[in-house]
């Protein structure tokens, strides 16, 4: 090889690291590739795979630095990414206690090779922040991997499992007396988000709380939780696990959502309903969302099961649920950090236009009785008024605000959710005893 057809090391370098990362979005996001987990994640080493693959080969073909440590890495994501696209579940969950000191080795034999061999700014200013990345999923992995381990060991199901189709969903059931509250939290949120106010309740009458599919200790489900789904599910999970109804729904957000549209499909099953702070749902006809637009959503729900493989979903946990009861805020942290809440907390927003809608499909509780309640602070422009359209859906109906409650206190603030126990307390003794809504 003459001097004049070589390469100066550094372009090489900084050329295939970018083309791997090219190359792993391009083939994590590929229409050919199926929008799950383990197919994202293996499409994207395969991509990465690429990038050492080629300053491997190029730094030997075109430099007088040639880079043959390189060939491990891409050997090392090559099998990794081959093996998630394979390999059966099963297999794959198990890997979770092998990849984070696998890498840990590969990253910190990696950093001595290339120090002895890549004469070049390029490997502190290019290669070194690479391996501190991946150092960083190394020990986040292995933190969360850990940590998952102990989460499951010190947060038990309180209830049951309970098969609606190809899945199962946790149902958990205190207190006595009739009618019987179900709880429906908002969305990216889980039973235990209702600590407050499930205990309080339950003094009173029965109260249900559950775990939509992918949350808290419910099953993923494998297609899109819009508002009709998901009524379904908890019409079917609540018929197999024998809680008699009619019920008393009560929902806080996109919650509300749900509750309106397990009325409009179930009227027979709902004596009373609350609306905490909920989404005010739409008259507008009920639509499939494009399959392109979903396939995309549905990628980056892959993407967010994957970062939640390195911890950074218990960062979020972190910043979350403080103010709940200590075992309601330690369960709801240690769900936030895992890849199933985080894939379907982006697959409900992915479909939030058709819940909407099909919450709209609700037009009228005749006089079944119905307490709006309303967050007094941070609401946008309009809120208030599609609070009020909403209260309108029965001839027995409160409206209440609660003037220093924003949307996430009338959950987390024991104060705020008291607010919540006493509006869904009037509703249950206006059902058992037949009477009219008191007033606030």
């Amino acid at each position: 090889m003459t001097t004049r057809n070589r390469v100066g090391i550094g372009r090489i370098v900084v050329g295939s690291l970018a083309a791997g990362l090219v190359a792993a979005a391009l083939l994590a996001f590929a229409p050919f590739v199926e929008a799950d987990e383990h197919a994202f994640t293996g499409m994207a080493l395969l991509g990465f795979a690429i990038g050492w693959a080629m300053l491997w080969v190029l730094s030997a073909r075109l430099s007088d630095q040639p880079q043959r440590w390189a060939a491990v890495p891409a050997v090392f994501m090559g099998l990794s990414g081959a093996v998630l696209l394979v390999a059966p579940d099963a297999v794959v969950d198990a890997l979770v206690w092998v990849w984070p000191p696998a890498l840990l080795v590969l990253v910190v034999w990696t950093f001595a090779r290339a120090r002895r061999q890549l004469h070049s700014r390029t490997r502190a200013l290019v290669l070194n922040p690479v391996l501190a990345v991946l150092l960083l999923a190394s020990l986040g992995g292995g933190y969360e991997t850990i940590r998952e381990a102990a989460d499951r060991r010190s947060h038990p199901m309180p209830g049951q499992l309970v098969a609606v189709g190809q899945h199962r969903l946790h149902l958990s059931c205190t207190g006595t007396r009739g009618p019987t509250v179900v709880l429906e939290p908002g969305a990216g949120e889980m039973s235990s988000a209702l600590g407050w106010i499930a205990p309080a309740v339950a003094r009173d009458t029965r109260v249900c709380v559950y775990d939509r599919a992918g949350r808290g200790w419910s099953e993923p489900a494998t297609s899109p939780p819009d508002g009709s789904q998901i009524a379904t599910d908890l019409h079917t999970l609540l018929q197999r696990a024998h809680v008699p109804g009619p019920y008393v729904l009560a929902g806080h957000s996109f919650g509300g959502l749900y509750v309106m549209s397990f009325a409009a499909q179930y009227p027979q099953d709902v004596a009373g309903m609350v609306l905490v702070d909920s989404t005010a749902p739409t008259s507008t006809p009920v639509s499939r969302e494009r399959a392109g637009a979903y396939d995309v959503m549905a990628r980056v729900s892959a993407l967010a099961s994957s970062s939640a493989r390195l911890g950074l979903g218990r960062v979020l946990g972190w910043l979350s649920y403080s103010d709940l009861p200590p075992q309601s805020r330690d369960e709801a942290r240690a769900s936030t950090a895992t890849a199933s809440h985080l894939g379907s907390t982006v697959d409900e927003y992915a479909v939030a236009s058709r819940s909407t809608s099909q919450a709209g499909e609700l037009v009228d509780l005749a006089a079944k009785p119905l307490v709006v309640l309303t967050a007094g602070r941070g609401g946008a422009e309009g809120w208030m008024a599609a609070q009020n359209e909403m209260a309108r859906l029965s001839t027995n109906s409160r409206h209440r605000v609660v003037a220093d409650a924003t949307h996430e206190s009338l959950l987390g603030d024991r104060n705020d959710a008291a607010a919540v126990s006493r509006a869904i307390h009037d509703v249950v003794v206006s059902v058992r005893n037949s009477t009219p809504l008191v007033s606030p």
